[in-house]
């Protein structure tokens, strides 16, 4: 049987920043990860804090050698209306800047980097059972051939993503609160990108705030473009191959016309039902991070960042535990990690509400208020310095009001001058 510091469950995002951390730290670190990579995944577009935790944990450098697409804001679209955020413009100081990447070479550059520091990657072993004390766990596992291995370590960082290794092992899942909504895309060429449309992730809303489409450029030329909606018009556009989706896409209106000859990569996709929670985040001898934690909805693109925060400060709580020092796991990690998903939490609230857009859609945003709304967008969403994070529970419903009480008051002024 194999003994190791640490097994990390997943070769995604979080699962290798947090094996890179540790093994910075001198830990012999093996990651158990289910699919073979490349592997296709969602969650294309970046945010500039991820940065930060791609840089702490020795992976930044790795992931600049491919060159992915420049991602230096996003922009959204409704109608005629347009609002576009600059990360160079934010409150926060911090990355200006990020990527938009194709998740099969984003996430396969990371474990390779990752194995090149001497972890040991063991790709296509499906985690069976996991029995958790407080000095040692143990690990079931078997290879694509069925074979069957045992390891054991002292800590175990569930990282599994949609696998959800832990939650479901240990029956640690809740449902969202969120209503049910899924998702249909595929990757498309791009024959009509203009440089504007390159360096952003292009947002357009439509169906009254309860749909939306996405646009990701990538540096090679082609663009993920995705539609959310609620499970029943997803469904429908999934069926007889996606005909509805690649109908729509080609003659959307706000789209104008974009992807109206554009070939498909591959047939479109579809989730269905993806946002998720659980009770806890630790127990005895494990910790989860990343999407085995909570996943809230794509909106905002914070799903990657989540991965990699969640990564990165369960490695650092691991490290100090295996130091033999003492962790506060609810105090030092989970709220930690639930103080960013709850403003993100407001934010999507605040989306499907129609809050969000009344705020960047006013005919003339407050810059100050404009650049504190970036802050949140590039992924700043422990900086309580920020208002739009420290009351993030209020102030979106609070300030949408306000302006809808000063457009109303506007036209009755403009109406009584014309009388």
């Amino acid at each position: 049987m194999q003994t190791v510091d640490v097994v990390v469950i997943g070769a995604g995002p979080a699962g290798t920043v947090a094996a890179s951390y540790l093994k910075n730290q001198g830990y012999n670190v093996t990651i158990l990860e289910k699919e073979k990579f490349p592997r296709f995944q969602i969650g294309e577009s970046l945010l500039p804090c991820c940065m930060e935790h791609l840089e702490e944990s020795g992976l930044l450098e790795a992931v600049k050698s491919r060159n992915f697409q420049k991602k230096t804001g996003a922009a959204f679209m409704r109608g005629q209306k347009r609002c576009e955020f600059l990360f160079s413009e934010q409150f926060t100081k911090g990355w200006e800047w990020t990527w938009q990447v194709k998740r099969a070479d984003f996430d396969l550059t990371l474990a390779e980097a990752t194995q090149a520091k001497g972890v040991d990657v063991k790709f296509e072993c499906e985690v069976l059972k996991v029995t958790c004390s407080a000095d040692s766990q143990h690990i079931e596992y078997k290879d694509i051939d069925g074979n069957l291995y045992e390891i054991q370590s002292r800590f175990i960082i569930d990282s599994s993503g949609y696998g959800r290794v832990l939650p479901r092992l240990f029956n640690l899942s809740k449902p969202s609160a969120f209503s049910p909504r899924g998702a249909i895309f595929s990757h498309l060429e791009d024959k009509n990108r203009t440089e504007t449309t390159s360096n952003n992730i292009f947002v357009h809303s439509f169906d009254n705030n309860k749909s939306w489409i996405w646009a990701i450029p990538f540096s090679d030329g082609s663009t993920s473009v995705g539609i959310v909606g609620d499970r029943e018009k997803i469904t429908e556009m999934a069926e007889n191959g996606g005909e509805a989706y690649k109908t729509f896409i080609r003659e959307f209106e706000d789209l104008a016309g974009r992807f109206k000859d554009s070939e498909l990569k591959f047939e479109p996709r579809h989730i269905l039902g993806y946002s998720i929670g659980v009770t806890k985040m630790f127990g005895e001898g494990f910790v989860l991070s990343g999407n085995s934690t909570e996943f809230l909805d794509p909106i905002f693109s914070s799903g990657v960042t989540f991965a990699t925060a969640s990564g990165l400060l369960s490695a650092k709580m691991t490290h100090k535990h295996l130091q033999g020092e003492t962790v506060d796991w609810e105090n030092e990690y989970e709220k930690v990690i639930q103080r960013g998903i709850n403003v993100f939490r407001s934010y999507v609230t605040g989306w499907y509400s129609g809050h969000f857009q009344t705020i960047v859609f006013t005919d003339q945003i407050n810059n100050d208020i404009k650049k504190q709304i970036c802050s949140v967008l590039a992924g700043y969403v422990w900086d309580q310095s920020n208002p739009f994070v420290k009351k993030h529970d209020t102030i979106l419903p609070t300030l949408a009001k306000v302006i809808k009480m000063e457009e109303k008051n506007l036209k009755s002024k403009l109406k009584g001058a014309t009388e």
